[in-house]
Protein backbone atom coordinates (compact mmCIF):
# COMPACT_ATOMS: atom_id res chain seq x y z
CA UNK A 1 0.00 0.00 0.00
CA UNK A 2 0.91 3.50 -0.71
CA UNK A 3 0.23 6.61 1.09
CA UNK A 4 -0.52 9.85 -0.55
CA UNK A 5 2.71 11.40 0.22
CA UNK A 6 4.59 8.49 -1.96
CA UNK A 7 1.62 8.44 -4.87
CA UNK A 8 3.55 11.12 -7.24
CA UNK A 9 6.87 9.16 -7.20
CA UNK A 10 4.99 5.62 -7.73
CA UNK A 11 2.70 7.07 -10.44
CA UNK A 12 5.64 8.34 -12.56
CA UNK A 13 7.84 5.61 -12.37
CA UNK A 14 5.53 2.82 -12.98
CA UNK A 15 4.65 4.61 -16.68
CA UNK A 16 8.19 4.36 -17.68
CA UNK A 17 -31.87 7.43 -21.34
CA UNK A 18 -34.74 9.22 -23.38
CA UNK A 19 -34.61 12.17 -26.35
CA UNK A 20 -34.80 12.92 -29.70
CA UNK A 21 -31.59 12.33 -32.47
CA UNK A 22 -28.49 14.53 -31.94
CA UNK A 23 -27.99 16.17 -35.24
CA UNK A 24 -24.81 16.10 -37.26
CA UNK A 25 -23.22 18.98 -36.48
CA UNK A 26 -23.38 17.70 -32.10
CA UNK A 27 -21.34 14.41 -33.82
CA UNK A 28 -19.29 15.61 -36.30
CA UNK A 29 -15.63 15.13 -35.60
CA UNK A 30 -13.73 18.17 -34.45
CA UNK A 31 -11.02 17.27 -36.38
CA UNK A 32 -12.96 17.05 -39.26
CA UNK A 33 -14.25 20.40 -38.68
CA UNK A 34 -10.90 21.77 -38.43
CA UNK A 35 -9.83 19.95 -41.65
CA UNK A 36 -12.88 21.76 -43.47
CA UNK A 37 -12.17 25.10 -42.37
CA UNK A 38 -9.04 25.08 -43.13
CA UNK A 39 -9.73 23.43 -47.06
CA UNK A 40 -11.81 26.65 -47.22
CA UNK A 41 -14.60 25.74 -46.71
CA UNK A 42 -17.65 28.36 -46.82
CA UNK A 43 -19.20 29.15 -43.13
CA UNK A 44 -22.89 27.80 -42.65
CA UNK A 45 -25.86 29.87 -43.74
CA UNK A 46 -27.25 29.35 -39.74
CA UNK A 47 -25.69 32.58 -37.84
CA UNK A 48 -24.62 31.42 -34.19
CA UNK A 49 -27.18 32.50 -31.90
CA UNK A 50 -29.69 30.66 -34.31
CA UNK A 51 -27.52 27.78 -34.49
CA UNK A 52 -26.68 28.18 -30.25
CA UNK A 53 -30.84 28.77 -29.70
CA UNK A 54 -31.60 25.17 -31.62
CA UNK A 55 -28.62 23.49 -29.95
CA UNK A 56 -30.60 24.53 -26.30
CA UNK A 57 -34.31 23.89 -27.80
CA UNK A 58 -32.92 20.34 -28.39
CA UNK A 59 -31.02 20.30 -25.04
CA UNK A 60 -34.13 21.28 -23.45
CA UNK A 61 -36.48 19.01 -24.74
CA UNK A 62 -33.93 16.17 -24.25
CA UNK A 63 -33.68 16.92 -20.56
CA UNK A 64 -37.54 17.58 -20.72
CA UNK A 65 -37.74 14.22 -21.91
CA UNK A 66 -35.42 12.31 -19.65
CA UNK A 67 -37.25 14.60 -16.37
CA UNK A 68 -40.44 12.80 -17.22
CA UNK A 69 -38.67 9.40 -17.39
CA UNK A 70 -36.76 9.72 -14.34
CA UNK A 71 -40.10 11.08 -12.16
CA UNK A 72 -41.80 7.86 -13.80
CA UNK A 73 -39.23 5.40 -12.54
CA UNK A 74 -39.28 7.55 -9.24
CA UNK A 75 -42.53 6.39 -8.21
CA UNK A 76 -42.02 2.78 -9.47
CA UNK A 77 -38.30 2.92 -7.19
CA UNK A 78 -40.79 4.35 -4.10
CA UNK A 79 -42.89 1.22 -4.69
CA UNK A 80 -39.94 -0.92 -4.06
CA UNK A 81 -38.85 1.20 -1.16
CA UNK A 82 -42.05 1.71 0.61
CA UNK A 83 -41.73 3.82 3.96
CA UNK A 84 -38.46 3.29 5.78
CA UNK A 85 -36.90 6.30 8.12
CA UNK A 86 -33.70 5.27 6.79
CA UNK A 87 -33.97 6.16 3.57
CA UNK A 88 -36.18 8.79 4.09
CA UNK A 89 -33.70 10.63 5.99
CA UNK A 90 -30.91 10.41 3.54
CA UNK A 91 -33.58 11.36 0.93
CA UNK A 92 -33.63 14.84 3.32
CA UNK A 93 -29.94 15.35 3.90
CA UNK A 94 -29.46 14.63 0.53
CA UNK A 95 -31.91 17.94 -0.46
CA UNK A 96 -30.21 20.15 2.22
CA UNK A 97 -26.94 18.84 1.25
CA UNK A 98 -27.54 20.13 -2.65
CA UNK A 99 -28.76 23.52 -1.40
CA UNK A 100 -25.78 24.03 0.45
CA UNK A 101 -23.29 23.01 -2.73
CA UNK A 102 -26.44 24.92 -5.08
CA UNK A 103 -23.29 27.71 -5.53
CA UNK A 104 -21.37 25.50 -7.37
CA UNK A 105 -23.61 23.89 -8.97
CA UNK A 106 -25.90 26.26 -10.82
CA UNK A 107 -21.67 27.64 -11.91
CA UNK A 108 -20.80 23.76 -12.91
CA UNK A 109 -24.51 24.07 -14.69
CA UNK A 110 -23.47 26.89 -16.72
CA UNK A 111 -20.46 25.45 -17.95
CA UNK A 112 -22.34 22.16 -18.77
CA UNK A 113 -24.97 23.86 -21.04
CA UNK A 114 -23.03 26.78 -22.45
CA UNK A 115 -19.22 26.14 -22.79
CA UNK A 116 -18.46 25.54 -26.60
CA UNK A 117 -15.60 22.39 -25.63
CA UNK A 118 -18.57 20.30 -23.96
CA UNK A 119 -20.47 17.84 -26.46
CA UNK A 120 -23.68 16.63 -24.90
CA UNK A 121 -25.49 13.59 -25.15
CA UNK A 122 -23.93 11.44 -27.88
CA UNK A 123 -25.86 8.52 -28.63
CA UNK A 124 -23.21 5.34 -28.16
CA UNK A 125 -25.89 2.84 -28.24
CA UNK A 126 -29.88 1.46 -28.83
CA UNK A 127 -30.90 1.96 -25.11
CA UNK A 128 -32.70 5.36 -24.19
CA UNK A 129 -29.77 5.82 -21.39
CA UNK A 130 -27.18 5.31 -24.48
CA UNK A 131 -25.52 8.92 -24.42
CA UNK A 132 -22.15 10.25 -23.28
CA UNK A 133 -21.00 13.55 -22.97
CA UNK A 134 -17.51 15.02 -24.11
CA UNK A 135 -15.22 17.60 -22.66
CA UNK A 136 -12.95 18.86 -24.77
CA UNK A 137 -9.80 20.76 -24.14
CA UNK A 138 -9.48 24.54 -25.78
CA UNK A 139 -6.93 23.59 -28.31
CA UNK A 140 -6.43 19.71 -29.86
CA UNK A 141 -2.96 20.57 -31.73
CA UNK A 142 -2.28 17.18 -30.98
CA UNK A 143 -3.93 14.12 -29.95
CA UNK A 144 -4.56 14.21 -26.51
CA UNK A 145 -5.40 11.58 -23.39
CA UNK A 146 -8.64 10.28 -22.76
CA UNK A 147 -10.71 9.36 -19.69
CA UNK A 148 -13.84 7.32 -19.97
CA UNK A 149 -15.94 8.02 -16.68
CA UNK A 150 -18.81 5.67 -15.13
CA UNK A 151 -20.37 8.53 -12.24
CA UNK A 152 -21.68 6.94 -8.87
CA UNK A 153 -25.28 7.15 -7.73
CA UNK A 154 -25.66 3.87 -5.48
CA UNK A 155 -26.77 2.37 -9.11
CA UNK A 156 -29.98 4.67 -8.91
CA UNK A 157 -29.42 7.70 -9.12
CA UNK A 158 -26.15 7.54 -11.47
CA UNK A 159 -26.27 10.75 -14.17
CA UNK A 160 -23.71 11.53 -16.91
CA UNK A 161 -24.09 15.27 -15.89
CA UNK A 162 -22.50 14.33 -12.50
CA UNK A 163 -19.22 14.62 -14.02
CA UNK A 164 -19.56 18.01 -15.04
CA UNK A 165 -16.76 19.60 -12.41
CA UNK A 166 -14.36 16.74 -13.17
CA UNK A 167 -14.41 17.01 -17.17
CA UNK A 168 -14.28 20.35 -16.93
CA UNK A 169 -10.94 20.43 -14.96
CA UNK A 170 -9.43 17.33 -16.70
CA UNK A 171 -9.90 19.10 -19.71
CA UNK A 172 -8.13 22.79 -18.33
CA UNK A 173 -5.16 19.93 -18.01
CA UNK A 174 -5.47 18.99 -21.75
CA UNK A 175 -7.48 15.32 -21.03
CA UNK A 176 -10.30 14.47 -23.08
CA UNK A 177 -13.23 13.25 -20.72
CA UNK A 178 -16.06 10.68 -21.82
CA UNK A 179 -18.95 10.73 -19.25
CA UNK A 180 -21.39 7.69 -19.72
CA UNK A 181 -24.48 7.35 -19.22
CA UNK A 182 -26.62 3.96 -18.28
CA UNK A 183 -29.56 2.75 -16.93
CA UNK A 184 -30.31 2.94 -12.98
CA UNK A 185 -32.20 1.26 -11.62
CA UNK A 186 -35.42 0.07 -11.54
CA UNK A 187 -34.76 1.25 -15.12
CA UNK A 188 -31.85 -1.61 -15.61
CA UNK A 189 -30.07 -4.24 -13.07
CA UNK A 190 -26.72 -4.62 -12.79
CA UNK A 191 -26.36 -6.63 -16.20
CA UNK A 192 -27.80 -3.37 -17.73
CA UNK A 193 -25.48 -1.53 -16.09
CA UNK A 194 -22.19 -3.03 -17.23
CA UNK A 195 -23.37 -3.66 -20.98
CA UNK A 196 -24.12 0.44 -21.38
CA UNK A 197 -20.84 0.66 -19.36
CA UNK A 198 -19.15 -1.51 -22.16
CA UNK A 199 -20.56 0.17 -24.88
CA UNK A 200 -19.81 3.52 -23.85
CA UNK A 201 -16.57 2.16 -23.57
CA UNK A 202 -16.52 1.00 -26.93
CA UNK A 203 -17.69 3.90 -28.89
CA UNK A 204 -14.62 5.91 -26.77
CA UNK A 205 -11.99 3.33 -28.25
CA UNK A 206 -13.32 3.37 -31.46
CA UNK A 207 -14.59 7.29 -32.25
CA UNK A 208 -12.16 9.41 -29.77
CA UNK A 209 -9.74 9.93 -32.47
CA UNK A 210 -12.35 11.79 -34.50
CA UNK A 211 -12.38 13.89 -31.79
CA UNK A 212 -8.83 14.68 -31.46
CA UNK A 213 -8.17 12.02 -28.47
CA UNK A 214 -5.42 9.42 -28.75
CA UNK A 215 -6.77 5.84 -28.89
CA UNK A 216 -2.67 4.73 -27.58
CA UNK A 217 -3.70 6.86 -23.92
CA UNK A 218 -7.34 5.74 -23.64
CA UNK A 219 -8.04 5.24 -19.27
CA UNK A 220 -11.20 4.16 -17.50
CA UNK A 221 -12.06 5.68 -14.39
CA UNK A 222 -15.46 5.09 -12.27
CA UNK A 223 -16.43 6.76 -8.89
CA UNK A 224 -18.47 5.00 -5.99
CA UNK A 225 -21.20 2.55 -7.69
CA UNK A 226 -19.70 4.12 -11.12
CA UNK A 227 -16.10 2.34 -9.93
CA UNK A 228 -17.83 -0.86 -8.92
CA UNK A 229 -19.44 -0.92 -12.36
CA UNK A 230 -16.60 -0.04 -14.47
CA UNK A 231 -14.31 -2.94 -12.84
CA UNK A 232 -17.33 -5.28 -13.58
CA UNK A 233 -17.00 -4.17 -17.27
CA UNK A 234 -13.32 -4.71 -17.67
CA UNK A 235 -13.04 -8.10 -15.96
CA UNK A 236 -16.07 -9.17 -18.24
CA UNK A 237 -14.30 -7.77 -21.11
CA UNK A 238 -10.74 -9.39 -20.42
CA UNK A 239 -12.67 -13.06 -20.13
CA UNK A 240 -14.65 -12.57 -23.31
CA UNK A 241 -11.11 -11.59 -24.80
CA UNK A 242 -9.33 -14.97 -23.06
CA UNK A 243 -12.38 -17.03 -24.23
CA UNK A 244 -11.90 -15.73 -27.45
CA UNK A 245 -15.45 -14.64 -27.94
CA UNK A 246 -16.26 -11.11 -30.43
CA UNK A 247 -15.26 -8.00 -28.91
CA UNK A 248 -15.95 -4.69 -29.99
CA UNK A 249 -13.23 -3.36 -27.86
CA UNK A 250 -10.09 -4.83 -26.13
CA UNK A 251 -9.01 -4.78 -22.76
CA UNK A 252 -5.17 -4.15 -24.27
CA UNK A 253 -7.04 -0.43 -25.28
CA UNK A 254 -7.08 0.72 -21.30
CA UNK A 255 -3.52 2.21 -20.11
CA UNK A 256 -4.67 1.90 -16.73
CA UNK A 257 -8.11 1.42 -14.38
CA UNK A 258 -8.62 4.53 -11.84
CA UNK A 259 -11.38 3.05 -9.27
CA UNK A 260 -12.42 6.04 -7.17
CA UNK A 261 -14.13 5.23 -3.56
CA UNK A 262 -15.39 1.75 -5.17
CA UNK A 263 -16.77 -1.71 -3.48
CA UNK A 264 -15.49 -4.67 -5.11
CA UNK A 265 -16.94 -7.51 -2.73
CA UNK A 266 -20.25 -7.24 -2.55
CA UNK A 267 -20.79 -9.96 -0.31
CA UNK A 268 -19.58 -8.11 2.05
CA UNK A 269 -21.26 -4.98 1.76
CA UNK A 270 -25.01 -5.92 1.40
CA UNK A 271 -25.81 -5.20 5.29
CA UNK A 272 -23.36 -2.58 5.37
CA UNK A 273 -25.26 -0.73 2.87
CA UNK A 274 -28.27 -2.13 4.48
CA UNK A 275 -27.79 -0.22 7.21
CA UNK A 276 -26.88 3.16 5.47
CA UNK A 277 -30.47 3.03 3.89
CA UNK A 278 -29.92 1.22 0.67
CA UNK A 279 -32.34 -2.10 2.21
CA UNK A 280 -31.45 -5.68 1.56
CA UNK A 281 -34.08 -6.62 -0.76
CA UNK A 282 -33.68 -3.16 -3.03
CA UNK A 283 -30.06 -3.95 -3.31
CA UNK A 284 -30.40 -7.86 -4.03
CA UNK A 285 -33.32 -6.67 -6.42
CA UNK A 286 -29.94 -4.59 -8.17
CA UNK A 287 -27.82 -7.05 -8.29
CA UNK A 288 -30.12 -9.45 -9.51
CA UNK A 289 -30.32 -12.33 -6.32
CA UNK A 290 -28.19 -13.41 -4.01
CA UNK A 291 -26.56 -15.91 -5.77
CA UNK A 292 -25.51 -13.59 -8.25
CA UNK A 293 -23.19 -10.95 -6.04
CA UNK A 294 -19.97 -13.47 -6.23
CA UNK A 295 -20.86 -12.91 -10.04
CA UNK A 296 -20.76 -9.01 -9.72
CA UNK A 297 -17.62 -8.74 -7.36
CA UNK A 298 -14.48 -8.30 -9.00
CA UNK A 299 -12.05 -9.48 -5.95
CA UNK A 300 -14.33 -12.31 -5.82
CA UNK A 301 -14.12 -12.79 -9.45
CA UNK A 302 -10.35 -12.57 -9.53
CA UNK A 303 -9.10 -15.54 -7.19
CA UNK A 304 -11.37 -17.46 -9.23
CA UNK A 305 -8.17 -20.03 -10.66
CA UNK A 306 -9.86 -20.84 -14.00
CA UNK A 307 -9.95 -17.00 -14.83
CA UNK A 308 -6.10 -16.38 -14.28
CA UNK A 309 -5.69 -15.63 -17.94
CA UNK A 310 -8.30 -12.98 -17.64
CA UNK A 311 -6.38 -11.24 -14.85
CA UNK A 312 -3.15 -11.67 -16.83
CA UNK A 313 -4.20 -8.95 -19.40
CA UNK A 314 -5.59 -6.53 -16.92
CA UNK A 315 -4.81 -3.06 -17.20
CA UNK A 316 -2.87 -1.44 -14.18
CA UNK A 317 -5.01 -0.36 -11.36
CA UNK A 318 -5.05 2.57 -9.21
CA UNK A 319 -7.40 2.85 -6.09
CA UNK A 320 -8.14 5.88 -4.40
CA UNK A 321 -10.16 6.03 -1.36
CA UNK A 322 -10.71 7.92 1.79
CA UNK A 323 -10.22 6.85 5.52
CA UNK A 324 -13.22 8.10 6.85
CA UNK A 325 -15.60 7.16 4.22
CA UNK A 326 -18.61 5.54 5.52
CA UNK A 327 -20.83 5.16 2.63
CA UNK A 328 -18.20 2.35 1.80
CA UNK A 329 -14.99 1.81 3.82
CA UNK A 330 -11.60 2.11 2.17
CA UNK A 331 -10.89 -1.73 3.46
CA UNK A 332 -13.13 -2.49 0.05
CA UNK A 333 -10.56 -0.68 -1.67
CA UNK A 334 -7.45 -2.15 0.07
CA UNK A 335 -8.98 -6.10 0.10
CA UNK A 336 -9.10 -5.83 -3.65
CA UNK A 337 -5.60 -4.24 -3.92
CA UNK A 338 -4.38 -7.03 -1.54
CA UNK A 339 -6.66 -9.79 -4.07
CA UNK A 340 -5.43 -8.22 -7.32
CA UNK A 341 -1.59 -8.57 -5.97
CA UNK A 342 -1.36 -12.27 -4.90
CA UNK A 343 -2.88 -13.42 -8.53
CA UNK A 344 -0.03 -11.09 -10.03
CA UNK A 345 -2.21 -8.03 -10.87
CA UNK A 346 -0.63 -4.88 -10.89
CA UNK A 347 -2.15 -2.69 -8.64
CA UNK A 348 -1.91 -0.03 -6.38
CA UNK A 349 -4.12 1.98 -3.48
CA UNK A 350 -3.55 5.76 -2.14
CA UNK A 351 -5.13 6.20 0.47
CA UNK A 352 -6.35 9.58 1.88
CA UNK A 353 -6.46 10.54 6.35
CA UNK A 354 -9.20 11.35 7.00
CA UNK A 355 -11.89 12.47 3.27
CA UNK A 356 -14.88 10.99 3.09
CA UNK A 357 -16.86 9.75 0.53
CA UNK A 358 -17.87 12.98 -1.30
CA UNK A 359 -14.67 14.87 -0.02
CA UNK A 360 -12.40 13.40 -3.01
CA UNK A 361 -14.84 14.12 -5.39
CA UNK A 362 -17.32 17.17 -4.48
CA UNK A 363 -15.97 19.18 -1.45
CA UNK A 364 -12.46 19.41 -2.63
CA UNK A 365 -12.88 19.91 -6.65
CA UNK A 366 -15.48 22.67 -5.72
CA UNK A 367 -13.10 24.02 -2.91
CA UNK A 368 -10.97 25.00 -5.51
CA UNK A 369 -7.09 25.44 -5.00
CA UNK A 370 -4.96 21.89 -4.78
CA UNK A 371 -6.71 18.32 -4.58
CA UNK A 372 -4.36 15.55 -3.77
CA UNK A 373 -6.41 13.06 -5.67
CA UNK A 374 -6.95 15.54 -8.65
CA UNK A 375 -2.94 16.05 -9.22
CA UNK A 376 -2.41 12.62 -9.15
CA UNK A 377 -4.64 11.08 -11.65
CA UNK A 378 -3.06 14.01 -13.66
CA UNK A 379 0.38 12.99 -12.71
CA UNK A 380 -0.15 9.58 -13.80
CA UNK A 381 -1.71 10.37 -16.99
CA UNK A 382 1.01 12.82 -17.69
CA UNK A 383 4.03 10.74 -16.96
CA UNK A 384 6.60 10.07 -19.73
CA UNK A 385 5.09 13.49 -21.51
CA UNK A 386 7.65 16.27 -20.49
CA UNK A 387 5.84 19.05 -22.25
CA UNK A 388 2.27 18.07 -20.72
CA UNK A 389 4.14 18.25 -16.83
CA UNK A 390 6.10 21.01 -17.36
CA UNK A 391 2.62 22.66 -18.37
CA UNK A 392 0.96 21.57 -15.27
CA UNK A 393 3.58 22.68 -12.99
CA UNK A 394 2.84 26.35 -13.94
CA UNK A 395 -0.92 25.77 -14.36
CA UNK A 396 -3.07 28.01 -12.35
CA UNK A 397 -4.56 27.02 -9.10
CA UNK A 398 -8.29 25.91 -9.53
CA UNK A 399 -10.94 28.60 -8.41
CA UNK A 400 -13.04 28.26 -5.60
CA UNK A 401 -16.95 27.13 -6.19
CA UNK A 402 -18.39 27.09 -2.91
CA UNK A 403 -17.76 29.31 0.39
CA UNK A 404 -15.68 27.34 2.26
CA UNK A 405 -18.36 27.71 5.48
CA UNK A 406 -20.93 26.08 3.35
CA UNK A 407 -18.55 22.86 2.43
CA UNK A 408 -17.99 22.37 5.98
CA UNK A 409 -21.94 22.28 6.63
CA UNK A 410 -22.60 20.25 3.66
CA UNK A 411 -19.92 17.44 4.39
CA UNK A 412 -21.29 17.35 7.98
CA UNK A 413 -25.30 16.68 6.68
CA UNK A 414 -24.08 14.72 3.92
CA UNK A 415 -26.17 11.48 3.26
CA UNK A 416 -23.39 9.79 1.72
Amino acid sequence: MATATSAPERLHSADSSAGGDMKQKDTDPLLSRVSRRRAGNKPSAEPPRLRSQQSFKRDFGHAAAETYLITRLTFKLLSYLGVGYRWITRLLALGFYAMLLMPGFLQVGYYYFFSSQVRRSIVYGDQPRNRLDLYLPKNIDSPKPVVAFVTGGAWIIGYKAWGSLLGQQLAERDIIVACIDYRNFPQGTISDMVEDASEGISFVCNNIIEYGGDPNRIYLMGQSAGAHISACTLLEQAIKECRGESISWSVSQIKAYFGISGGYNLTNLVDHFDCRGLYRSIFLSIMEGEKSLERFSPEIVVQNPSLRSAVSVLPRIILFHGTADFSIPSDASKNFVDALQRVGAQADLILYDGKTHTDLFLQDPLRGGKDELFDHVVAFIHAGDAEALAKDTVAPPRRRHVPELLLKLARNVSPF
